[in-house]
């Protein structure tokens, strides 16, 4: 049962009528769905069991706002969204809708764009159809046709209130040729619920690089889903860093529809005390002379477990294809521990693709080797972690110096711990 998502519940979110239709016809398809089990195969190993949705509450409004000065941003608290610098946004091609309210009815092509992408790669599952039902508000960005954003493009989501549920959506669209970043931060400071959807929809030859940086309260539970549309000559880079939650799952979809689409997918995560970090990756290619690379480097120290389960698919029409999944662990207590599980489907003679996983405590002969010339064991186990992760940071789409500085925090708290 969900006891407080109900279909009264949705219809008081409000938003023009045809939000206000999206969500009820999404309450009506969630009677007919079971929640998820760890006997599904996509569930494996996760703690999704003891997940109890009935103990969370859709949040009461409360905006806030934390403006900066030169930033383009917009902060999100608890669904409720204020806006920084948005003419600097127009002034460069950049549109920005908010849906939240009865005087958007006329949202143009951009309503179309709601569920685009969700529905072209399958990627609709449980929470996805959650989030259709019980998200506030729908940000949309617009890139024009040829626009290259000079700045970066910053979501902050901040979620607050003990047993609250939160469905953030974001929709992107790349035009033609359009260059882009954008980077988003999701934290909370209590133990909640969040479920978003991100969509992101690249049009032929445009460039966006877009990199989420998770940073949730150690009780909150995160069920992400991400996916992309890249169509022809378009390119990629989509990042995510995780480093809070107590159970932490982000899916990544990235379908490459247009020949010659490239996308990169890349993640750093480190895990501490009892967290459990999931991941679950696609690189779905389905059309010829396409490209995907992906990079995903993690820690787990104390008894924390990381998940990782990836898929590269090659339709039979993806010929030339060229795609590489890479996942590595590092181990670094005894009651620490990481799955990677690697797949290929592939429906072409005419690829080249590689997987490799690897799940390995700190190398002793790089230790000794730092030892030996004088460097206390502590900070050589911090060198050799940090340049662990150096690979995959040096790769991010945006340059963060948070991602290091989360990853120094939680070495400062394990060090002694290490294991080699």
């Amino acid at each position: 049962s969900l006891k407080s998502f109900t279909p009264d519940a949705a219809r008081s979110l409000g938003g023009p009528d045809w939000l206000r239709q999206r969500r009820t016809d999404a309450v009506e398809q969630l009677s007919t769905m079971s929640p998820p089990t760890p006997d599904i195969e996509e569930w494996r190993y996760s703690p999704i069991a003891d997940l109890d949705l009935d103990s969370y509450r859709l949040p009461e409004a409360d905006a806030s706002s934390d403006n900066s000065n030169g930033v383009i941003h917009l902060d999100i608290s608890n669904s409720q969204i204020s806006a920084n610098n948005l003419d600097a946004l127009g002034a460069q091609g950049v549109s920005v809708s908010i849906v939240c309210d009865e005087s958007q009815d006329d949202m143009g092509d951009s309503k179309a764009l709601l569920g685009q992408a969700l529905t072209s790669s399958g990627a609709n599952d449980y929470f996805t159809v959650l989030n259709d039902a019980f998200t506030s508000a729908v940000v949309m960005i617009d890139i024009a046709r040829n626009a290259a954003v000079e700045q970066d493009i910053v979501l902050r989501h901040h979620f607050t209130g003990i047993q609250s549920a939160h469905f953030p959506r974001i929709i992107v669209r790349a035009g033609e040729n359009a260059n882009a970043q954008i980077l988003e931060f999701s934290e909370s400071s209590d133990a909640v619920l969040v479920a978003p959807v991100v969509e992101l929809e690249l049009l032929p030859r445009s460039r966006l690089g877009w990199m989420n940086l998770q940073r949730h309260h150690p009780k909150t539970w995160q069920i992400a889903t991400h996916v992309a549309r890249v169509h022809q000559d378009a390119s990629l880079a989509s990042a995510n860093a995780a480093f809070g939650g107590g159970y932490a799952r982000t899916r990544t979809h990235t379908e490459l529809v247009g020949k010659g689409a490239n996308g990169d997918l890349l993640s750093a995560y480190f895990g501490t005390k009892s967290q459990v970090l999931d991941f679950r990756t696609y690189q779905d290619h389905a059309a010829p002379h396409t490209t995907s690379n992906l990079l995903y480097l993690g820690a787990v120290a104390d008894s924390a477990r990381s998940i990782y389960s990836g898929l590269i698919r090659v339709r039979n029409e993806a010929k030339g294809t060229n795609a590489y999944q890479t996942n590595r662990n590092l181990k670094l207590s005894d009651d620490a521990w990481a799955e990677s599980v690697p797949n290929l489907e592939i429906e072409n003679n005419d690829v080249r693709c590689s997987h490799a996983s690897t799940v390995s405590p700190v190398d002793a002969d790089q230790l000794y080797y730092l030892e030996s010339r004088g460097v206390p064991p502590d900070q050589a186990r911090q060198l050799i972690v940090a340049g662990f992760f150096a690979e995959v940071i040096d790769a991010f789409p945006i340059e963060t110096p948070t991602v290091a500085a989360e990853i120094q925090a939680k070495l400062a708290n394990i060090s002694e711990k290490v294991v080699a």
